[in-house]
């Protein structure tokens, strides 16, 4: 499985949040953008997809911008993931009906690609956003 710049970049934009606003201090997209040298268009859409899952609050405004709708303990990465990549198993086949002809309980690679993304996905939905947020810190970056 290969994540998309747009993955990459949520979890960017909800760490940065996370790292640099609150309910009472909103930040603006353009300050995350110019931190992380990242297109603030392109952020727009991804921001869009994560405030519509929930995971962003925004607020229009003079005074406004975006915070984590969520504390980071309770953000998950897989949810942050999930929000803006949508399904992210290596094989439809895994989460839906396949069309490739082959009948699921014969087939050959299904328990391959499902221990696969059990590892994968076990990974991920055990790290929180505040996980990140204290490996920056102790790396002495954000």
């Amino acid at each position: 499985m290969k994540m998309s710049t747009k993955g990459q970049y949520a979890l960017e934009i909800v760490a940065d949040l996370a790292m640099h606003s609150s309910k009472e201090h909103l930040e603006s997209l353009k300050n995350i953008a110019n931190r992380r040298d990242l297109s603030e268009k392109y952020l727009e859409r991804i921001i869009k997809a994560l405030r519509e899952k929930g995971i962003v609050k925004s607020v229009r405004g003079a005074y406004g911008g975006y915070c984590l709708e969520k504390a980071p303990e309770d953000l998950m990465v897989l949810e942050v993931l999930m929000a803006v990549e949508g399904e992210l198993t290596p094989v439809h086949c895994l989460t839906r009906e396949s069309d490739c002809g082959i009948d699921c309980g014969l087939c050959p690679t299904r328990n391959t690609w499902s221990d696969m993304w059990s590892v994968m996905k076990g990974a991920v939905e055990q790290v929180t956003v505040a996980d990140i947020v204290r490996a920056a810190d102790a790396k002495g970056g954000a």
